[in-house]
């Protein structure tokens, strides 16, 4: 079955770095669109940024110049190297994963991380 494990939140100052990692098992990884999403307290999750099945990423606006997604597929691991952290980038951090090209909702998603939590203070 399908398997997603996310790792290397933390707390972190302003200004600041960390690298989210999600090790994928249980599918073919190449095959898949995988993405990072976030959820902070009291708000609804948002996506952050995904890479579909063919290499092309995304972002969100909030994150564009900061963050970056790529992944290993040797490894079957998805990354996200996040620097220049601000405040409210604090959240805790998920991956998703789905066959074939990014759905177009975070709803359409059918496997996800347990999540990692990133405080930035």
């Amino acid at each position: 079955h399908v398997q997603l494990v996310e790792s290397g939140g933390g707390s972190v100052q302003a200004g600041g770095s960390l690298r989210l990692s999600c090790a994928a098992s249980g599918y073919t990884y190449s095959s898949y669109c995988m993405g990072w999403f976030r959820q902070a307290p009291g708000k609804e999750r948002e996506g952050v940024a995904a890479i579909d099945s063919d290499g092309s990423t995304s972002y969100a606006d909030s994150v564009k110049g900061r963050f970056t997604i790529s992944q290993d597929n040797a490894k079957n691991t998805l990354y996200l190297q996040m620097n220049s952290l601000k405040p409210e980038d604090t959240a805790m951090y998920y991956c998703a994963a789905e066959s074939g090209y990014c759905p177009p909702t975070q709803a359409d998603f059918g496997y996800w991380g347990q999540g990692t939590q990133v405080t930035v203070s």
